[in-house]
């Protein structure tokens, strides 16, 4: 890949559809990134699209050296693979690259036990280590994510200036993103979150289930009453 004009502000590996649309996210936010990826053809879509969404300085590279070179220092590369090995096996990748005082992010939705266990071993190393969970989905990535780095908190202050930017914003609360602690607390914190939501889920397929089976009302009715309780959840709807 063509080289960078000058070293980048930050990197990013891993290009699924959340790691893509980050990428693209820090870069609108005037960010210059690299991206790498172990199948080359999602380096050359996510170039593609930066192109295509504004020419937005993105960067990416075939090869793990040459991407983490491409950094300035003290480099700062985000993760977003798949939890468990795939993790292991990317960090074993990059670090033979990294330096001292660099920093490896892990953006997914890892076992927070495994995030403290890797900070740990990369301290060894010389290295700075974050669990930073990532809520919002493919758009949220792409627009506006809420995040929960915990871990080294020198790391996030590298990087604290980049998250204000491409985080959330709610008009009277500001970014959608805080240090959580040491440790895998942002791993730990996003597992709560996860836990929640999916509580939130089932209680609105219940609901449904309720409303349907046994109150008889009909799509139309429920998408209706449905449609009230998302309006304001402080004004009990009663359904029948």
């Amino acid at each position: 890949m063509a080289a960078t004009p000058k070293p980048t502000r930050i990197g990013l590996a891993g290009l699924a559809v959340m790691g893509q649309n980050l990428a693209l996210n820090i870069a609108e936010k005037g960010f210059p990134i690299s991206v790498y990826n172990r199948t080359t053809s999602k380096v050359d879509e996510t170039v593609e699209r930066a192109k295509k969404e504004g020419n937005l300085p993105l960067y990416g590279f075939h090869d793990p050296e040459s991407f983490v070179k491409s950094i300035q220092k003290p480099r700062v590369v985000i993760m977003l693979v798949k939890a468990g090995a795939p993790v292991d096996q990317t960090i074993k990748t990059l670090s033979v690259y990294l330096e001292k005082g660099d920093c490896i992010i892990d953006g997914g939705n890892e076992w927070y036990e495994n995030t403290e266990r890797r900070e740990k071993a990369m301290a060894e190393l010389g290295l700075l280590y974050l669990g930073m969970g990532v809520s919002g989905g493919e758009e949220g990535a792409r627009y506006g994510p809420s995040m929960m780095p915990g871990g080294s908190f020198e790391a996030y202050k590298y990087i604290e200036d980049i998250l204000l930017k491409v985080s959330a914003q709610v008009p009277d609360s500001g970014p959608c993103v805080t240090y959580i602690g040491k440790g895998g607390s942002g791993n730990f914190v996003k597992m709560i979150h996860n836990g929640i939501e999916y509580g939130d889920m089932q209680l609105i397929a219940e609901a449904y289930d309720v409303l349907k089976s046994v109150g008889k009302l009909s799509n139309e009715e429920l998408q209706k009453v449905f449609s009230e309780w998302n309006k304001d959840l402080s004004t009990p709807t009663t359904p029948f």
